[in-house]
């Protein structure tokens, strides 16, 4: 057994989400439980995904999107109320942590994308309010052949990516910033990559990505933000000794 405020800001440190201007308050939204001996983490905080962890006896969730966004109306609607009611009924305690998880240089969504697609080196890229949530990675030698970047986008997501633009027949180098950064291409064009992968696509990408000569890779929303929550669960579990069961609710966007 764990104490919760001992996990959170354990995570507090090592996130540092005070550093960034985001979209959504990052680390504790909902209190529950004060002790915690099962943490379950998910990509985005949804009512299937607490109903599944009141199932297995958790006491905190961790999530990439949490529940309270500023774009959201200053109001519980029936669909937040369903949500906090099973987490308020079931003790359950929610911490999110948005763009400090995307840029995170070892545990982050993007660094972890770029080493799991082999890059031989990679450095901060993309910058959103003042901070830089992306990696641009380079390959070794002379690159490889566009088909073995899918390839190993496809292996590591475990989904088929959605190729557009007109790149280089063999990639030097790539931007990554997962989920939904499709107007970090002009970022990528400006740098001079050869490629950039994000989650979702824009109707507009695929006519700039092939006049400015970029391949640009849709890998899935979804798909690209499963890497960092799951690795804080398992730092999680190791150093604090509780149990940690990722729980995943595949999305096709």
């Amino acid at each position: 057994m764990a104490r919760r405020d001992e996990i959170l800001a354990h995570l507090d440190d090592l996130l540092t989400p005070d550093a960034f201007d985001d979209y959504g308050p990052n680390g504790l939204q909902v209190p529950g439980s004060g002790e915690v001996t099962t943490v379950v983490t998910g990509v985005t905080g949804q009512l299937e995904l607490f109903e599944r962890a009141a199932e297995l006896g958790a006491q905190l969730v961790i999530v990439h999107h949490g529940i309270l966004w500023d774009f959201h109306p200053r109001r519980l609607s029936p669909l937040q109320a369903g949500r906090l009611r099973v987490l308020l009924e079931s003790d359950i305690s929610l911490a999110a942590y948005h763009l400090p998880l995307d840029a995170h240089p070892d545990i982050g969504n993007n660094a972890l994308i770029a080493d799991g697609l082999e890059c031989a080196s990679r450095e901060p890229f993309a910058e959103h309010h003042g901070q830089t949530i992306g990696f641009a990675g380079r390959f070794a030698a002379d690159g490889i052949p566009i088909a073995d970047l899918v390839g190993r986008v496809r292996e590591f997501t475990g989904r088929e990516p959605l190729l557009l633009g007109a790149g280089p027949d063999r990639v030097g180098s790539i931007g990554v910033v997962s989920g939904g950064a499709a107007n970090d291409l002009t970022a990528a064009i400006d740098a001079g990559l050869d490629a950039f992968l994000t989650g979702e696509p824009a109707e507009h990408v695929m006519a700039e990505a092939r006049e400015a000569g970029v391949h640009f890779i849709a890998a899935g929303h979804y798909a690209t933000e499963t890497f960092g929550v799951r690795r804080i669960g398992d730092l999680v579990a190791e150093r604090f000794g509780v149990e940690h069961v990722f729980v995943d609710i595949p999305n096709p966007v």
